[in-house]
């Protein structure tokens, strides 16, 4: 490997080594300590909204029958894929936050 490869990944380790700490400064102190317990209760809301999301899929397809479902369940049905999706997203968000070392979790 070259010189300048070698400062170059160099370089890389610095710069993820600072967004780490920057993240870790910022977000750490704004979430109260986190546990395996504590975080059940987050994975519990996204799989109700899951849950309700894909009941609701059933309900306006046994309302829908044969025809295409109305405007009105096709706004409920978006209603809850766009709920499901942002907590989806938001639970992913922290799960990265924790795999980053941006967030301590005890157990």
């Amino acid at each position: 490997m070259s010189n300048e490869s070698l400062e170059h990944n160099r370089l890389l380790l610095e710069l993820n080594r600072a967004i780490q700490n920057v993240n870790r400064e910022i977000i750490n102190p704004l979430i109260p300590e986190l546990t395996v317990d504590g975080l059940v209760p987050v994975m519990s809301m996204v799989a109700r909204a899951r849950g309700s999301y894909l009941k609701t899929l059933f309900t306006v397809t046994e309302s829908a029958g044969e025809a295409m479902p109305t405007a009105e369940d096709t706004a409920r049905l978006r209603e809850k894929r766009e709920s499901y999706e942002e907590l989806l997203a938001a639970a992913k968000a922290l799960e990265v936050a924790i795999e980053r070392g941006y967030l301590d979790v005890s157990r």
